[in-house]
């Protein structure tokens, strides 16, 4: 149940969403400010609760839908940066339960004033909501005396080979990732806590996902990108316990153990060029078989690739600039990543093309020694890159999940 005795938002929070008229005494974050739902994964019904040992939304089933989006924080202090993460994680929490975004809701509270949730997910289920937060490096110049809480592995991104980035589309102070298996749900979730940044913080950028084009644990089958191929099949997964703890959580002892890193990459897909492509070369450029998803070195989708296997020639049946080879970690020194992407259209450009392709999310322990090595060796050397190419990008810390005492991010003021 939720505890509705007092208003759960800090002044500025309700400000935000409902204006100056609803604004009362504002409390500190605290037991009596959240819920703690148990896990449910049956259906629309399904919920993710907010805390947690790690954030929501990471190993968590991935879900069809996405509403990604990054801020930029506004000209506050440090005192009001710690008050928007906690109004966020009061509203997140309610928000992955099923619940408003506010304490009064939609449809109740002052009737002459705006309501405190938009309202577009009232009677829907929560449909396996998760919001996950994150940080980017900008965050941690001397605006809010964070610069020493900086972690070495949040660096900011080289510019790698073929990159045509557009500045609108990089970066930003803080993220957010909202999934769900409704977009409706998601789309809620951004614009509720968006309403609550107003004032000390605006969107900088933001993105709408569907299809998910990676599996997170193993009742999931491994779906298809636009390009008709199926992707993720060699995805960790949320099973392979030992493998996630190794790759994707931070150990240590600082306010970052327990988290990750979140790198992003909007990735534009000429589809039209594809499309007219024939498919013995998209088999070669991708390294797998279209139907199935098995390597072209044989076996079924799950075989391990071989590499070392030729064909007429001598040459090899995995070709050496193929995607699957060069994304591989025999390539990479043993480097993976946990991949959470989804696919994109966002309408046809100014010459009628489909702005279509890959909204790319990975998380890991250290982007340093993961994402930076692997796209180095696919920006140099991949076949795909004649199809493709990187538009947005941003990195972010993930800090470890919120506690019904400790918001989202605490470990930054403490």
């Amino acid at each position: 149940m939720v505890d509705d005795a007092k208003p759960g938002l800090s002044r500025r929070g309700l400000f935000g969403l409902a204006g100056a008229g609803v604004v009362g005494a504002g409390i500190g974050f605290g037991v009596d400010r959240v819920l703690t739902p148990e896990t449910s994964t049956s259906g629309a019904a399904a919920v993710y609760p907010f805390f947690g040992e790690h954030q929501a939304g990471i190993v968590t089933p991935a879900q069809d839908r996405l509403h990604f989006a990054a801020f930029d924080v506004s000209n506050i202090s440090r005192d009001e940066l710690k008050e928007l993460l906690e109004d966020w994680s009061y509203a997140a929490n309610r928000m992955t339960a099923g619940q408003s975004a506010g304490e009064f809701g939609p449809a109740d509270g002052p009737y002459d004033s705006p309501p405190d949730d938009t309202g577009e997910a009232l009677d829907l289920p929560p449909s396996g909501l998760t919001i996950t937060f994150g940080f980017g490096p900008s965050l941690f110049d001397d605006r809010f005396g964070l610069a020493s809480k900086r972690p070495a592995a949040l660096i900011d991104l080289p510019h790698f080979p073929g990159d045509a980035l557009v500045d609108a589309l990089v970066g930003g102070d803080l993220c957010i990732q909202a999934c769900s298996d409704d977009p409706q749900i998601a789309v809620h979730a951004i614009r509720n806590l968006s309403r609550i940044a107003f004032g000390r913080a605006t969107l900088r950028w933001s993105q709408l996902g569907f299809g998910r084009t990676s599996s997170t644990t193993r009742a999931q089958v491994t779906p298809r990108n636009l390009f008709g191929f199926k992707d993720g099949t060699a995805n960790m997964r949320a099973e392979d316990t030992a493998i996630v703890d190794a790759e994707v959580w931070v150990d240590g002892d600082d306010w970052m153990a327990g988290g990750s890193y979140l790198v992003s990459r909007k990735i534009r897909m000429t589809i039209e060029t594809w499309d007219r492509t024939s498919l013995r070369e998209q088999e070669r450029v991708i390294g797998r078989n279209k139907g199935e998803g098995a390597p072209l070195s044989g076996g079924a989708e799950f075989s391990e690739p071989d590499f070392a296997i030729t064909g007429r020639g001598d040459e090899p049946l995995i070709d050496t600039e193929s995607h699957v080879r060069l994304a591989h970690p025999t390539t990479n020194n043993g480097a993976t990543m946990l991949r959470r992407g989804y696919n994109f259209v966002d309408g046809n450009d100014d010459l009628g093309r489909l702005n279509a392709g890959l909204f790319f999310i990975c998380f890991q322990r250290d982007p340093r020694e993961q994402f930076v090595p692997i796209q180095l060796s696919l920006a140099r050397n991949d076949a795909m890159n004649e199809y493709v190419r990187h538009v947005g990008s941003g990195i972010f810390a993930v800090p470890p999940g919120a506690t019904a005492t400790r918001p989202i991010g605490a470990g930054l003021f403490s």
